[in-house]
């Protein structure tokens, strides 16, 4: 059986808020705790392959998104409670 997230890679590039960057590794170092190995690539990839595509769904999802305030995930951005993740290669650099 043929499995999608083996499938052959397409890199895309993705421009958004650091915030958002912020809570992607939030999300990996979640997936960590709860004892899955993977990655920024890997959460993403779920997160659209498995979102809803009626277009009232995402339409609700692009609203939502767009009435965040700038302070929307900064409670979220310090998590002690979640373990550190080291990703492989090149480190992303700091602004």
């Amino acid at each position: 059986m043929d499995l999608l997230w083996q499938q052959p890679r397409r890199n895309t590039l993705v421009s958004w808020p650091d915030d958002v960057d912020q809570r992607l590794d939030i999300l990996v170092r979640a997936a960590a705790a709860a004892g899955e190995q993977t990655s920024r690539s890997q959460v993403l990839a779920a997160l659209v392959a498995t979102a809803d595509t009626n277009t009232d769904a995402v339409a609700d999802l692009l609203h939502a998104y767009r009435r965040l305030t700038a302070d929307a995930l900064a409670a979220d951005n310090e998590r002690p409670d979640l373990p550190t993740v080291r990703t492989p290669g090149p480190t992303r650099t700091q602004r």
